[in-house]
Protein backbone atom coordinates (compact mmCIF):
# COMPACT_ATOMS: atom_id res chain seq x y z
CA UNK A 1 0.00 0.00 0.00
CA UNK A 2 1.42 3.87 -1.17
CA UNK A 3 2.24 6.47 1.71
CA UNK A 4 -0.75 8.16 0.27
CA UNK A 5 -3.00 5.33 0.13
CA UNK A 6 -2.86 4.69 3.58
CA UNK A 7 -2.60 8.22 5.07
CA UNK A 8 -6.08 8.17 3.18
CA UNK A 9 -7.20 4.97 5.21
CA UNK A 10 -8.78 4.49 8.64
CA UNK A 11 -10.78 2.31 10.63
CA UNK A 12 -13.24 4.78 11.12
CA UNK A 13 -13.99 8.58 9.33
CA UNK A 14 -15.60 11.24 11.58
CA UNK A 15 -17.05 13.89 9.23
CA UNK A 16 -17.00 17.25 11.62
CA UNK A 17 -15.28 18.57 14.32
CA UNK A 18 -17.85 20.01 16.76
CA UNK A 19 -18.39 18.36 20.01
CA UNK A 20 -20.08 14.80 18.94
CA UNK A 21 -17.58 14.31 16.27
CA UNK A 22 -14.29 15.42 18.58
CA UNK A 23 -15.84 13.30 20.84
CA UNK A 24 -16.36 10.26 18.99
CA UNK A 25 -12.99 10.35 17.63
CA UNK A 26 -11.26 10.69 21.23
CA UNK A 27 -13.32 7.71 22.24
CA UNK A 28 -12.39 5.76 19.35
CA UNK A 29 -8.49 6.80 18.91
CA UNK A 30 -8.40 6.00 22.75
CA UNK A 31 -9.88 2.28 22.24
CA UNK A 32 -6.58 2.12 19.45
CA UNK A 33 -8.84 2.68 16.35
CA UNK A 34 -7.18 4.69 13.57
CA UNK A 35 -9.94 7.65 12.71
CA UNK A 36 -9.75 10.52 10.74
CA UNK A 37 -11.50 13.43 12.05
CA UNK A 38 -12.50 16.00 8.78
CA UNK A 39 -13.53 19.37 9.83
CA UNK A 40 -14.16 21.81 6.88
CA UNK A 41 -13.04 25.03 8.54
CA UNK A 42 -9.96 25.81 10.19
CA UNK A 43 -9.99 26.20 14.16
CA UNK A 44 -10.87 28.66 15.76
CA UNK A 45 -14.00 29.33 14.31
CA UNK A 46 -17.46 30.16 15.97
CA UNK A 47 -20.51 28.59 16.23
CA UNK A 48 -23.71 29.76 17.17
CA UNK A 49 -24.41 28.92 21.05
CA UNK A 50 -25.44 29.99 23.90
CA UNK A 51 -22.65 29.39 25.56
CA UNK A 52 -23.75 27.70 28.61
CA UNK A 53 -22.96 24.48 29.87
CA UNK A 54 -25.46 22.05 32.01
CA UNK A 55 -23.68 19.68 34.43
CA UNK A 56 -25.04 17.19 32.16
CA UNK A 57 -22.08 18.45 29.52
CA UNK A 58 -19.78 19.58 32.04
CA UNK A 59 -19.46 15.76 33.02
CA UNK A 60 -19.00 14.70 29.40
CA UNK A 61 -15.82 17.25 29.72
CA UNK A 62 -14.41 15.59 32.93
CA UNK A 63 -14.67 11.77 31.19
CA UNK A 64 -12.47 13.45 28.41
CA UNK A 65 -10.18 14.50 30.66
CA UNK A 66 -10.03 18.15 29.83
CA UNK A 67 -8.77 20.92 32.27
CA UNK A 68 -12.09 22.85 33.49
CA UNK A 69 -10.55 24.72 36.03
CA UNK A 70 -11.27 28.78 36.38
CA UNK A 71 -7.12 29.20 35.69
CA UNK A 72 -7.51 27.39 32.20
CA UNK A 73 -10.53 30.03 31.51
CA UNK A 74 -13.05 28.41 32.32
CA UNK A 75 -16.73 30.18 34.25
CA UNK A 76 -18.29 27.97 36.30
CA UNK A 77 -22.15 28.51 37.24
CA UNK A 78 -24.12 27.19 40.56
CA UNK A 79 -27.62 26.95 38.69
CA UNK A 80 -30.14 28.47 36.86
CA UNK A 81 -32.32 31.96 37.47
CA UNK A 82 -35.62 31.96 35.53
CA UNK A 83 -37.46 35.27 35.51
CA UNK A 84 -40.95 35.27 34.52
CA UNK A 85 -44.90 35.89 35.56
CA UNK A 86 -43.22 39.26 37.84
CA UNK A 87 -41.19 36.67 39.28
CA UNK A 88 -37.48 35.55 40.13
CA UNK A 89 -36.20 32.59 41.38
CA UNK A 90 -32.90 31.27 41.43
CA UNK A 91 -32.72 27.67 41.66
CA UNK A 92 -29.13 25.56 42.32
CA UNK A 93 -28.51 22.21 40.11
CA UNK A 94 -29.77 19.17 41.88
CA UNK A 95 -27.17 17.65 44.54
CA UNK A 96 -26.70 14.26 42.36
CA UNK A 97 -24.93 11.15 42.54
CA UNK A 98 -24.46 11.01 38.40
CA UNK A 99 -23.75 14.63 37.83
CA UNK A 100 -21.61 17.73 38.91
CA UNK A 101 -23.14 20.30 41.22
CA UNK A 102 -22.12 22.72 38.58
CA UNK A 103 -22.10 24.11 35.01
CA UNK A 104 -19.48 25.95 33.26
CA UNK A 105 -19.35 28.75 30.01
CA UNK A 106 -17.06 28.55 27.74
CA UNK A 107 -17.16 30.52 24.06
CA UNK A 108 -17.80 27.95 21.55
CA UNK A 109 -14.93 28.76 19.06
CA UNK A 110 -12.27 28.21 22.21
CA UNK A 111 -14.63 25.38 23.30
CA UNK A 112 -14.74 22.68 19.95
CA UNK A 113 -11.36 23.75 19.64
CA UNK A 114 -10.42 21.94 22.92
CA UNK A 115 -12.29 18.87 21.94
CA UNK A 116 -10.78 18.28 18.88
CA UNK A 117 -6.99 18.71 20.51
CA UNK A 118 -7.94 16.31 22.93
CA UNK A 119 -9.34 14.03 20.22
CA UNK A 120 -5.89 14.91 18.24
CA UNK A 121 -3.89 13.68 21.63
CA UNK A 122 -5.49 10.45 21.78
CA UNK A 123 -4.38 9.96 18.78
CA UNK A 124 -7.11 10.98 15.98
CA UNK A 125 -5.80 12.24 12.47
CA UNK A 126 -7.27 16.01 12.74
CA UNK A 127 -7.67 17.45 8.80
CA UNK A 128 -8.63 20.96 9.17
CA UNK A 129 -9.80 22.78 6.10
CA UNK A 130 -11.19 19.65 4.99
CA UNK A 131 -14.65 20.43 3.01
CA UNK A 132 -16.41 16.70 2.72
CA UNK A 133 -18.44 16.20 -0.90
CA UNK A 134 -19.92 13.29 -1.93
CA UNK A 135 -20.01 9.49 -0.45
CA UNK A 136 -18.11 6.93 -1.70
CA UNK A 137 -20.78 3.96 -1.90
CA UNK A 138 -20.09 0.46 -2.80
CA UNK A 139 -22.29 -0.02 -5.90
CA UNK A 140 -22.83 -4.03 -4.85
CA UNK A 141 -23.73 -3.21 -1.26
CA UNK A 142 -24.58 0.45 -1.36
CA UNK A 143 -22.70 0.59 1.54
CA UNK A 144 -20.83 3.91 2.29
CA UNK A 145 -17.20 2.98 2.53
CA UNK A 146 -15.65 6.82 2.47
CA UNK A 147 -15.81 10.31 1.42
CA UNK A 148 -14.88 12.52 -2.20
CA UNK A 149 -13.07 16.03 -0.10
CA UNK A 150 -11.19 18.93 -0.77
CA UNK A 151 -8.70 19.50 0.71
CA UNK A 152 -7.01 23.04 1.96
CA UNK A 153 -7.01 26.73 0.75
CA UNK A 154 -6.03 25.26 -2.83
CA UNK A 155 -9.35 22.90 -2.60
CA UNK A 156 -7.01 19.88 -3.72
CA UNK A 157 -9.41 16.75 -3.64
CA UNK A 158 -8.73 13.69 -2.19
CA UNK A 159 -10.75 10.19 -1.54
CA UNK A 160 -10.59 8.91 2.22
CA UNK A 161 -11.73 5.34 2.28
CA UNK A 162 -13.09 3.79 5.88
CA UNK A 163 -15.24 0.94 6.54
CA UNK A 164 -17.37 3.01 8.44
CA UNK A 165 -18.45 6.79 8.42
CA UNK A 166 -19.84 8.79 11.53
CA UNK A 167 -21.71 11.57 10.26
CA UNK A 168 -20.61 14.59 13.09
CA UNK A 169 -21.96 17.58 10.48
CA UNK A 170 -24.34 19.13 12.31
CA UNK A 171 -28.12 20.16 11.33
CA UNK A 172 -27.76 19.88 7.52
CA UNK A 173 -25.31 16.92 7.85
CA UNK A 174 -24.86 16.89 3.84
CA UNK A 175 -23.46 13.35 4.55
CA UNK A 176 -26.60 11.79 5.39
CA UNK A 177 -28.69 13.62 2.84
CA UNK A 178 -26.32 12.00 0.26
CA UNK A 179 -27.06 8.75 1.72
CA UNK A 180 -30.78 9.11 1.13
CA UNK A 181 -31.74 10.32 5.23
CA UNK A 182 -33.58 13.32 4.97
CA UNK A 183 -34.81 15.07 8.18
CA UNK A 184 -38.53 13.97 9.87
CA UNK A 185 -41.14 16.86 9.30
CA UNK A 186 -43.07 15.99 12.23
CA UNK A 187 -40.56 16.73 14.81
CA UNK A 188 -40.09 19.95 16.33
CA UNK A 189 -37.11 22.36 15.01
CA UNK A 190 -35.92 25.16 17.16
CA UNK A 191 -34.23 28.46 16.31
CA UNK A 192 -31.37 30.02 18.43
CA UNK A 193 -30.55 33.76 17.81
CA UNK A 194 -27.82 35.21 19.92
CA UNK A 195 -25.10 38.02 20.11
CA UNK A 196 -22.39 39.64 22.44
CA UNK A 197 -22.63 42.90 24.43
CA UNK A 198 -20.24 44.17 26.61
CA UNK A 199 -21.56 44.38 29.90
CA UNK A 200 -21.16 44.87 33.85
CA UNK A 201 -23.25 41.94 34.19
CA UNK A 202 -20.26 40.20 32.56
CA UNK A 203 -19.53 37.64 35.75
CA UNK A 204 -23.01 35.99 36.95
CA UNK A 205 -22.93 33.01 38.12
CA UNK A 206 -26.09 31.70 37.60
CA UNK A 207 -27.06 31.12 33.82
CA UNK A 208 -30.21 33.41 33.12
CA UNK A 209 -33.54 31.99 31.37
CA UNK A 210 -36.51 34.54 30.95
CA UNK A 211 -39.27 32.40 30.25
CA UNK A 212 -41.46 35.56 28.52
CA UNK A 213 -40.17 36.57 25.52
CA UNK A 214 -42.58 39.77 24.49
CA UNK A 215 -43.05 41.70 21.49
CA UNK A 216 -43.64 45.62 22.59
CA UNK A 217 -42.83 46.77 18.76
CA UNK A 218 -45.16 48.83 17.42
CA UNK A 219 -48.91 50.03 18.73
CA UNK A 220 -51.56 47.93 19.73
CA UNK A 221 -51.30 44.99 22.71
CA UNK A 222 -48.08 43.37 23.52
CA UNK A 223 -47.75 40.08 22.13
CA UNK A 224 -46.11 36.78 24.41
CA UNK A 225 -43.51 34.73 21.76
CA UNK A 226 -43.51 30.98 22.10
CA UNK A 227 -39.92 30.73 23.47
CA UNK A 228 -37.32 32.04 26.01
CA UNK A 229 -34.50 34.31 26.28
CA UNK A 230 -31.15 34.13 27.95
CA UNK A 231 -28.35 35.93 29.59
CA UNK A 232 -25.45 34.62 29.99
CA UNK A 233 -22.05 35.72 32.02
CA UNK A 234 -18.96 35.11 29.93
CA UNK A 235 -16.42 36.32 32.25
CA UNK A 236 -14.29 38.12 30.06
CA UNK A 237 -16.15 41.71 30.05
CA UNK A 238 -19.41 40.26 28.05
CA UNK A 239 -22.66 38.88 28.00
CA UNK A 240 -24.07 36.54 25.66
CA UNK A 241 -27.61 37.21 24.83
CA UNK A 242 -30.24 35.60 22.75
CA UNK A 243 -33.52 33.74 22.43
CA UNK A 244 -34.39 30.02 21.53
CA UNK A 245 -37.87 29.66 19.79
CA UNK A 246 -39.91 27.06 18.43
CA UNK A 247 -41.19 26.20 15.08
CA UNK A 248 -44.71 24.93 16.55
CA UNK A 249 -45.95 28.49 16.54
CA UNK A 250 -47.98 30.48 14.47
CA UNK A 251 -45.72 32.91 14.41
CA UNK A 252 -42.62 31.51 14.00
CA UNK A 253 -42.10 32.15 9.89
CA UNK A 254 -43.75 35.55 10.25
CA UNK A 255 -41.15 36.83 12.53
CA UNK A 256 -37.70 38.65 12.34
CA UNK A 257 -35.92 37.02 15.39
CA UNK A 258 -33.20 39.30 14.95
CA UNK A 259 -35.71 42.12 15.45
CA UNK A 260 -36.79 40.89 18.43
CA UNK A 261 -34.27 40.37 19.96
CA UNK A 262 -33.20 43.57 19.55
CA UNK A 263 -36.47 44.82 20.50
CA UNK A 264 -35.99 42.76 23.98
CA UNK A 265 -32.64 43.56 24.41
CA UNK A 266 -33.59 47.41 23.99
CA UNK A 267 -36.40 46.52 26.82
CA UNK A 268 -33.82 45.66 29.94
CA UNK A 269 -32.16 47.91 31.51
CA UNK A 270 -30.13 50.78 30.49
CA UNK A 271 -27.19 49.35 32.66
CA UNK A 272 -27.03 46.26 31.74
CA UNK A 273 -25.52 47.82 28.30
CA UNK A 274 -27.37 45.84 25.86
CA UNK A 275 -27.40 48.10 23.11
CA UNK A 276 -26.25 48.58 19.76
CA UNK A 277 -22.95 50.69 21.02
CA UNK A 278 -21.85 47.44 22.70
CA UNK A 279 -22.64 44.96 20.94
CA UNK A 280 -19.13 43.57 20.06
CA UNK A 281 -20.16 41.02 16.86
CA UNK A 282 -23.28 40.26 14.59
CA UNK A 283 -26.55 38.64 16.02
CA UNK A 284 -25.71 35.03 14.43
CA UNK A 285 -28.68 32.30 14.04
CA UNK A 286 -28.61 28.79 13.88
CA UNK A 287 -31.21 25.96 13.88
CA UNK A 288 -32.07 23.63 16.47
CA UNK A 289 -32.86 19.98 14.93
CA UNK A 290 -34.54 18.13 18.07
CA UNK A 291 -35.89 14.62 19.31
CA UNK A 292 -34.21 12.36 16.74
CA UNK A 293 -35.32 14.20 13.60
CA UNK A 294 -33.27 12.69 11.34
CA UNK A 295 -33.01 8.80 11.28
CA UNK A 296 -32.42 5.86 11.26
CA UNK A 297 -28.51 6.56 13.18
CA UNK A 298 -27.15 3.58 11.68
CA UNK A 299 -27.38 2.32 7.92
CA UNK A 300 -25.27 0.89 5.95
CA UNK A 301 -22.02 2.13 7.35
CA UNK A 302 -22.68 5.27 7.99
CA UNK A 303 -24.01 6.75 12.19
CA UNK A 304 -25.24 9.54 12.67
CA UNK A 305 -23.89 11.74 15.97
CA UNK A 306 -24.98 14.73 17.59
CA UNK A 307 -27.37 17.25 15.37
CA UNK A 308 -26.63 15.29 12.24
CA UNK A 309 -28.90 13.13 14.18
CA UNK A 310 -31.50 15.47 15.73
CA UNK A 311 -30.08 15.01 18.96
CA UNK A 312 -30.80 17.91 20.70
CA UNK A 313 -33.06 17.82 23.76
CA UNK A 314 -36.70 18.93 22.88
CA UNK A 315 -37.78 20.43 26.42
CA UNK A 316 -34.60 23.34 26.72
CA UNK A 317 -32.83 23.44 23.40
CA UNK A 318 -29.39 21.82 24.76
CA UNK A 319 -27.72 19.76 22.48
CA UNK A 320 -23.87 19.87 23.24
CA UNK A 321 -24.19 17.08 26.31
CA UNK A 322 -26.06 15.03 23.97
CA UNK A 323 -23.51 15.45 20.90
CA UNK A 324 -20.99 14.15 23.40
CA UNK A 325 -23.32 11.83 24.91
CA UNK A 326 -23.93 10.32 21.20
CA UNK A 327 -20.36 10.29 20.44
CA UNK A 328 -19.79 8.40 23.37
CA UNK A 329 -22.24 5.92 22.69
CA UNK A 330 -21.39 5.16 18.90
CA UNK A 331 -17.64 5.40 19.53
CA UNK A 332 -18.62 2.30 22.43
CA UNK A 333 -20.64 0.44 19.62
CA UNK A 334 -17.98 0.76 17.00
CA UNK A 335 -15.17 -0.69 19.19
CA UNK A 336 -17.02 -3.45 20.44
CA UNK A 337 -18.05 -3.80 16.32
CA UNK A 338 -14.79 -3.76 14.98
CA UNK A 339 -13.56 -6.67 17.22
CA UNK A 340 -16.06 -8.94 15.82
CA UNK A 341 -15.14 -11.68 13.12
CA UNK A 342 -17.18 -11.66 10.60
CA UNK A 343 -19.35 -9.38 8.66
CA UNK A 344 -22.33 -10.43 9.76
CA UNK A 345 -21.75 -10.35 13.69
CA UNK A 346 -20.25 -6.84 12.94
CA UNK A 347 -23.35 -5.57 11.57
CA UNK A 348 -25.14 -6.88 14.53
CA UNK A 349 -23.32 -5.03 16.72
CA UNK A 350 -23.55 -1.77 14.78
CA UNK A 351 -27.30 -1.78 14.56
CA UNK A 352 -26.84 -1.90 19.05
CA UNK A 353 -26.26 1.87 18.22
CA UNK A 354 -29.85 3.25 16.94
CA UNK A 355 -31.52 0.68 19.79
CA UNK A 356 -28.85 2.50 22.58
CA UNK A 357 -29.98 5.47 21.66
CA UNK A 358 -33.93 4.81 21.72
CA UNK A 359 -33.34 3.34 25.43
CA UNK A 360 -31.44 6.37 26.34
CA UNK A 361 -33.50 9.31 25.53
CA UNK A 362 -36.82 8.14 23.37
CA UNK A 363 -39.00 8.09 26.01
CA UNK A 364 -37.82 11.25 27.25
CA UNK A 365 -37.46 12.67 23.56
CA UNK A 366 -41.58 11.82 23.14
CA UNK A 367 -42.12 13.37 26.52
CA UNK A 368 -40.37 16.65 25.13
CA UNK A 369 -42.24 16.72 21.95
CA UNK A 370 -45.65 16.63 24.03
CA UNK A 371 -44.29 19.77 26.16
CA UNK A 372 -43.02 21.45 22.59
CA UNK A 373 -46.58 21.31 21.58
CA UNK A 374 -47.99 23.00 24.78
CA UNK A 375 -45.95 25.69 25.18
CA UNK A 376 -46.01 26.58 21.17
CA UNK A 377 -49.61 28.03 22.18
CA UNK A 378 -48.87 31.60 23.82
CA UNK A 379 -51.99 30.81 26.31
CA UNK A 380 -50.55 27.66 28.05
CA UNK A 381 -47.22 29.25 28.27
CA UNK A 382 -48.77 32.58 30.04
CA UNK A 383 -50.25 30.21 32.86
CA UNK A 384 -47.60 28.32 33.11
CA UNK A 385 -45.23 31.07 33.82
CA UNK A 386 -47.87 32.89 36.20
CA UNK A 387 -48.57 29.91 38.43
CA UNK A 388 -45.97 27.45 38.25
CA UNK A 389 -42.97 30.02 38.92
CA UNK A 390 -44.98 30.70 42.52
CA UNK A 391 -44.11 27.46 43.51
CA UNK A 392 -40.72 26.33 44.41
CA UNK A 393 -40.78 23.38 44.55
CA UNK A 394 -42.89 22.57 41.24
CA UNK A 395 -39.86 24.64 39.61
CA UNK A 396 -36.98 22.29 41.20
CA UNK A 397 -39.00 19.46 39.56
CA UNK A 398 -39.21 21.22 36.28
CA UNK A 399 -35.73 22.17 36.32
CA UNK A 400 -34.53 18.58 36.82
CA UNK A 401 -37.10 18.15 34.08
CA UNK A 402 -36.19 20.22 31.50
CA UNK A 403 -32.40 19.76 32.22
CA UNK A 404 -32.88 16.08 32.24
CA UNK A 405 -31.00 15.56 35.86
CA UNK A 406 -32.03 12.98 37.72
CA UNK A 407 -30.26 9.89 39.26
CA UNK A 408 -31.15 6.65 37.12
CA UNK A 409 -30.59 4.38 40.83
CA UNK A 410 -31.60 5.58 44.21
CA UNK A 411 -32.55 8.65 43.41
CA UNK A 412 -34.99 10.77 45.19
CA UNK A 413 -39.09 11.13 44.60
CA UNK A 414 -38.68 13.66 42.02
CA UNK A 415 -36.33 11.77 40.09
CA UNK A 416 -38.39 8.46 40.11
CA UNK A 417 -41.25 10.63 39.06
CA UNK A 418 -39.15 11.75 35.86
CA UNK A 419 -37.59 8.33 35.12
CA UNK A 420 -40.63 6.49 35.59
CA UNK A 421 -43.07 8.51 33.02
CA UNK A 422 -39.44 8.57 30.64
CA UNK A 423 -39.78 4.89 30.68
CA UNK A 424 -43.23 4.33 29.77
CA UNK A 425 -43.49 7.30 27.32
CA UNK A 426 -43.48 5.72 23.46
CA UNK A 427 -39.35 5.19 22.25
CA UNK A 428 -40.07 6.85 18.63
Amino acid sequence: MTEALTEHTADVIVVGAGPAGSTTAYYLAKAGLDVLLLEKTAFPREKVCGDGLTPRATKQLVSMGIDISEEAGWLRNKGLRIIGGGVRLQLDWPDLASYPDYGLVRKRDDFDEQLARQAQKAGARLYERCNVGAPVVDDRTGRITGVHAKLGEEKIPVTFHAPLVVAADGNSSRISLAMGLHRREDRPMGVAVRTYFTSPRHDDDYLESWLELWDRRGPGEDRLLPGYGWIFGMGDGTSNVGLGVLNTSSSFKELDWREVLKAWCASMPEDWGYTDENMTGPIRGAALPMAFNRQPHYTKGLLLVGDAGGLVNPFNGEGIAYAMESGQIAADVIVQAHARRTPAQREMALHRYPKVLKDTYGGYYTLGRAFVKLIGNPKVMKIATQRGLTHPMLMRFTLKMLANLTDPTGGDAMDRIINGLSKVAPKA
